[in-house]
């Protein structure tokens, strides 16, 4: 299998460095897509030496990861955030998965490090999202590049387009969770609260299974997760 790795990006230049290198060692054979979004940081020129290719389009984690998608080389398609770190022997994880014929893709657990309180979080997060048959970006999403066409690619929404993108894969094949662990960031938590952002969360989720506007739920989520975002960053 060959595979390209896509990551959008926007704004991340204290972290692209360490992340792509690091994403180089555990992947090495695989073709490694920047998707920027419009940094005006400083990220793109930085990731310029460590990727095999830049792609930049508007500033919508979509359309970016749609636009490295197409001007990927590999058959096989893994879209992994900035802020992850990616198992050891990933590549050798997603071949055993996808040589099942019937696996149209999959995703990894996700690990939350540090305090006690994450353990608690990342387990609730994947057996809420086994009985929601929801997953989001953060699970490291892979798939087939022919089921990735086949489902529509993302769809360029203001919220939520990796949940609807996995909703759609699941209807081109079986979906499989691996058991290694992909380390997030717990950056956010930490930035906007824990209790609040996991509160925002299991609310817009909740919304989401009961049919409620992207539209609505993206004014949900950046009333109670981007307002508390700047009044952190004001008081500081």
């Amino acid at each position: 299998m060959q595979f390209s790795i896509i990551v959008p990006v926007y704004n991340e230049a204290p972290l692209i460095r360490p992340f792509l290198q690091r994403l180089r060692e555990r992947a090495p054979e695989a073709e490694i897509i920047v998707a920027d979004g419009g940094s005006t940081d400083g990220t793109r020129e930085i990731a310029a030496g460590y990727c095999d290719k830049i792609v930049a389009s508007e500033r919508n984690r979509a359309a970016q990861m749609n636009m490295g998608a197409r001007a990927a080389s590999g058959d096989v398609l893994w879209f992994v955030h900035a802020d992850a770190e990616v198992p050891q022997e990933c590549l050798a994880e997603i071949t055993c998965i996808l040589d099942n014929s019937t696996a149209a893709g999959g995703f990894f657990r996700i690990r939350l490090p540090g305090r006690l309180v994450y353990r608690l979080t990342d387990s609730f997060a994947h057996y809420a999202g086994l009985l929601l048959r929801m997953r989001c970006g953060d699970h490291g999403i892979f798939s087939r590049r022919t089921a990735f066409i086949e489902a529509g690619e993302f769809p360029e929404v203001p919220l939520m387009e990796d949940v609807e993108f996995f909703r759609r894969l699941r209807h081109c094949g079986r979906v499989i969770c691996s058991p290694k662990r992909i380390v997030v960031s717990p950056r956010r938590y930490e930035e906007i609260g824990r209790a609040r952002l996991t509160f925002a969360y299991g609310l817009i989720a909740m919304l989401y299974i009961f049919g409620v506007p992207l539209s609505v739920l993206a004014q949900i989520y950046q009333r109670t997760c981007c307002a508390a975002s700047q009044d952190r960053i004001s008081l500081a």
